[in-house]
């Protein structure tokens, strides 16, 4: 087989092309949708079946990419401790767990948008039944199962997170000549 190596200049290139996608059932994110705007970071918002956040890399003839290439990898968002919480409770468990099913084969990352959020977990600073040891368990077993990270940051770092994250997931592919 053979990989087309991009030089520094075509990579750049491409990767201004980047393009966020976001899904149609994520709300509550001007603060990342400010942050595209301001840095002119393109983004479409369609429906994914996992994840509220993808990205592709636009077709390009110029630059030999015949049609739009979407990266596998998502980004899950929740706002804070609660809302993970809230996702294991006995009527939502089972379609939180189904997000990581689907999954379970592509790079996942879950970002809690609250940069105390592990500490929060460990003290039981939050609305659950849930034990810190309990869910501290729970989490890490899910993360063990499924194969995902957990990222906690402060909300105003989640647009650069999600663009930087999906950037350089999508030049090391590139590099590689995995496209």
């Amino acid at each position: 087989m053979i990989h087309y190596q991009y030089t520094d200049k075509e990579l750049d290139a491409i990767l201004k092309t980047l393009t966020i996608i976001i899904d149609t059932r994520e709300k509550v994110n001007d603060h990342i949708l400010s942050y595209f705007q301001q840095k002119e970071i393109p983004y479409r918002i369609r429906g994914l079946k996992t994840g509220d956040y993808g990205c592709m890399i636009p077709a390009n003839e110029e630059l030999g990419i015949k049609r739009d290439i979407y990266l596998s990898s998502r980004i899950e968002r929740k706002a804070h401790m609660d809302e993970i919480t809230g996702n294991l409770q006995k009527d939502t468990k089972t379609a939180f767990e189904n997000e990581l099913i689907r999954s379970k084969d592509i790079p996942f990352t879950l970002i809690v948008e609250d940069q105390d959020g592990y500490g929060k977990m460990i003290r039981g600073q939050y609305r659950s039944k849930y034990k810190p040891e309990s869910l501290l368990g729970l989490l890490n077993s899910f993360k063990a199962r499924y194969n995902f990270e957990i990222v906690y940051l402060d909300k105003k770092y989640t647009g650069n997170w999600i663009y930087h994250h999906f950037l350089y997931q999508a030049r090391h592919y590139l590099k590689a000549g995995v496209f």
